[in-house]
């Protein structure tokens, strides 16, 4: 396995509403043994998830209305650009992301631009059924193609990305459901990206509640094929990646 790390890494923790797992995650995620900077979103939240961020040791960008996970990111990035940050990886706030595998998605930009976390790669116990599982493979299906390479999980947020990544998601990233992820994915490879998986574990929801029933898992299907269609007719980025620096 790699070991070599960049030498500056942002965590970029989007958060609404998770006063309750923030600061327990941004702690788990600082208490690991490479140096880790994290900056969490604050995407509108009207609850204290600022301040137990901030009072947990992260740099803290709050947003004056909630923009969504895609909104937040792309705050993120430019924040990781202009910073000069070598990568980055998102960490959800709910604590689903386990800390400890930062470094193996990190550790895959020695061979990619895009490593992602993968839920489904013979690891762990993470399971989706019935609709969502249906549409998760079909889209792991198609985007495998189009990448030129096995991928299981293309709507991981577990992901992290060099500074290549960082200027093609800033020229292209959606903010609208599942463009954050699948959009993104689909016209970073389209660009010019190369991408990878490496296998996760991923935890139940440290708090807070669920947000998936059949209702929304039909509704998930649904949104899947379209963000497919978007992303495939989408025009590529016009960043010439070659020219940002791995």
């Amino acid at each position: 396995m790699p070991t070599a790390m960049p030498r500056r890494v942002l965590v970029i923790m989007p958060a609404w509403n998770e006063e309750a797992t923030v600061g327990t995650t941004v702690l788990e995620v600082l208490g690991q043994p490479e140096r880790l900077d994290v900056l969490v979103v604050d995407d509108g939240s009207t609850d204290a998830t600022a301040r137990e961020a901030s009072k947990a040791g992260a740099e803290v960008l709050r947003l004056p209305f909630n923009m969504g996970v895609g909104g937040a990111m792309r705050a993120g990035f430019k924040f990781a650009q202009r910073h000069g940050y070598d990568a980055v990886i998102q960490v959800d706030a709910d604590g689903q992301h386990n800390a400890n595998d930062i470094t193996s998605v990190i550790a895959g930009l020695e061979h990619a631009d895009i490593c992602i976390g993968a839920r489904f790669a013979e690891r762990g116990s993470y399971k989706a059924t019935g609709p969502r599982r249906w549409a998760m493979v079909f889209l792991a299906l198609v985007v495998s193609r189009i990448a030129k390479v096995r991928l299981t999980d293309v709507t991981s947020g577990f992901r992290a990305g060099n500074r290549r990544a960082i200027a093609q998601y800033l020229d292209h990233y959606p903010a609208e459901y599942l463009g954050d992820t699948l959009d993104s994915l689909v016209v970073a490879i389209r660009s010019g990206c190369k991408v990878m998986q490496v296998p996760v574990e991923m935890r139940p929801r440290q708090g807070g509640q669920p947000s998936h029933n059949p209702w929304k898992s039909a509704v998930y299907l649904l949104r899947a094929i379209l963000a497919l269609v978007f992303a495939l007719t989408r025009k590529r980025s016009n960043i010439n990646i070659s020219q940002t620096g791995a």
